[in-house]
């Protein structure tokens, strides 16, 4: 027996060593009753981005941060909400460091003085400080609180990771006491993307909106903006191939990129490079303002949920991205069930067309959400509904764009004990839903409470309080049955007669993803 033949038989026996003898028995198939089911696991890292709140020397914004208490997490995390433009201390150019060593002391002294970050502050070696974040979260379970005043506040941009991360949001709720878009301007904080619809802006020219777009990552983002009117798409001028650098804010006022004056306009964000957050800033000289958050996709159903029952006028805006044209039907999920708005049953939407019609005061004091299905000829289709409170010259608009449901949670920060409606819908079917209040942010304990919505109902729930309330809390929303769920907070304050208002949808917060099972099959190592 040769040496190549001992060394043939001696690499076949270690081999059988190692598969257990898989050449000789390959193991059957596993049973069908064998199979797993994907795994529901926190999320170990999610990221935020703000707009810039406003530029009126006049606003007051308040920041507030929240993370429910998840199963399954690590021990540890951080979380924090900064300035989008900052960098950390440890970025700046070596090639400048060497440069500034070689000069003399006074003349480095005098570099040090110049070099000076876009907050102005720097530290004893010319290096970028790091800026003390917005807010900084204790403890899942507890909301975190930060301020800023005046109209010079940046973007943020803002990370939670470990313990922190699964539903993280963000508020940013900004009082302005007087001029175009005086009033409460809400908007919860949402993930980098690559394409927005906003039904609802308007070009008019009592109407200042601007597109806001905010670049969280270290490259580049190129962003084509499109506005569609009633007549079709609006000739714009600069409208494609914006750049919106890195670590940066960018905002874009639309009656910049048309000449066209349109009171109601869809406009549409599509991300060519990179990914953005986009909100749009809806200001009225007379009306107040609030954000107009992007809709959900389209789709040939919507649920536009939580129109306040004090609503003195109610504007529907609707567009089908395309050619096609649709047809929907119009109901209002009412607390005693579905009905249709007299002499507003169905609307036609042309292709490629904005389309509003006026509901006036459609929920006649009742609590109501906008339930829109496909009529006879249906295509996927995004909407928005303009929302007035108040009579004369104390009318304040709110905006509710079309949402996506609840999910498995979600949650709505920045609420105070009065002041805050939480509305809840069930529009195919009867479900239980579990509503939780935190503790508050400067203490009190956590309470829960448990309702039934009645299939094709809206009901405004009352509200559990915690427990010594300090502060403001969060409200997480966790339905208990399979039937979709769609809901939105209201917040509301009263200054000098004016009822100043923002509302705020609430999608899943995407705390939990799906990991697959896997087990180990020896019966690769024969391929």
């Amino acid at each position: 027996m040769n040496r190549t033949t001992l060394s043939l038989i001696a690499g076949t026996a270690a081999l059988a060593a190692v598969t257990g003898f898989a050449t000789l028995n390959e193991p059957a198939p596993p049973a069908a009753d064998t199979a797993k089911a994907a795994a529901e696991l926190p999320v170990e890292r999610t990221s935020l981005v703000c707009p810039a709140p406003s530029t009126s020397d006049l606003a007051e914004t308040a920041y507030t941060s929240f993370t429910p208490v998840t199963k399954g997490t690590s021990s540890d995390g951080t979380a924090e909400l900064v300035a989008a433009t900052q960098e950390s201390a440890d970025t700046t150019d070596d090639a400048e460091s060497d440069e500034s060593d070689a000069k003399d002391d006074d003349t480095e002294k005098s570099d040090k003085s110049d070099k000076s970050d876009k907050n102005g502050k720097d530290d004893k070696d010319g290096k970028k400080k790091t800026e003390k974040p917005v807010l900084t979260p204790k403890a899942p379970g507890t909301p975190a609180t930060g301020d800023t005043s005046g109209g010079e506040a940046p973007a943020l941009v803002g990370t939670a990771e470990g313990k922190f991360a699964p539903g993280w949001t963000v508020q940013e709720t900004t009082e302005v006491a007087a001029g175009s878009g005086r009033g409460l301007q809400g908007f919860t904080c949402t993930p980098a993307d690559t394409e927005f619809w906003f039904p609802g802006a308007s070009t008019a020219a009592d109407r200042t909106d601007y597109v806001h777009l905010t670049n969280p990552d270290d490259s580049a983002a190129v962003a084509d903006i499109e506005l569609y009117g009633k007549d079709g798409a609006l000739q714009t001028t600069v409208g494609e191939g914006i750049t919106v650098p890195p670590h940066s804010g960018e905002p874009v006022l639309l009656s910049t990129l048309t000449d066209e004056k349109q009171d109601d306009v869809t406009v549409h964000v599509n991300i060519r490079s990179g990914r953005v957050g986009a909100a749009v800033q809806a200001l009225d000289d007379k009306l107040g303002g609030d954000w107009l958050a992007a809709s959900t996709d389209p789709a040939g159903s919507l649920v536009i949920p939580g129109i306040p029952k004090d609503a003195t006028a109610v504007r529907l805006v609707a567009f089908v991205p395309g050619e096609a044209d649709a047809d929907v039907k119009v109901q209002l999920a009412s607390p005693t069930g579905l009905i249709t708005p007299a002499g507003h049953e169905t609307l036609h939407i042309k292709g490629g067309m904005s389309t509003a019609v006026d509901l006036g005061d459609v929920t006649r004091g009742e609590a109501g959400s906008l339930v829109l299905t496909p009529g006879d000829r249906s295509a996927p289709v995004v909407a928005a509904v303009r929302v007035l409170r108040g009579k004369g010259t104390d009318q304040e608009s709110a905006f509710i764009p079309a949402a996506a449901p609840v999910g498995t949670r979600a949650s709505a920060v920045g609420n105070s004990a009065k002041g805050t409606t939480l509305s809840l819908t069930a529009p195919q079917g009867t479900a239980k839903v579990k509503v939780t209040a935190s503790a508050g942010s400067e203490g009190g304990k956590a309470v829960s409470k448990t309702y039934t919505i009645k299939k094709g109902t809206t009901q405004d729930v009352e509200l559990p309080v915690p427990d010594g309330l300090k502060g403001t809390y969060a409200l997480t929303v966790e339905p208990l049955t399979d039937t979709p769920v769609y809901a939105s907070r209201t917040l509301a304050v009263t200054e000098d007669g004016v009822p100043g208002f923002t509302i705020q949808t609430l999608p899943d917060d995407r705390g939990t993803v799906a990991v697959p099972q896997a087990d180990e099959d020896v019966a690769v190592l024969q391929k």
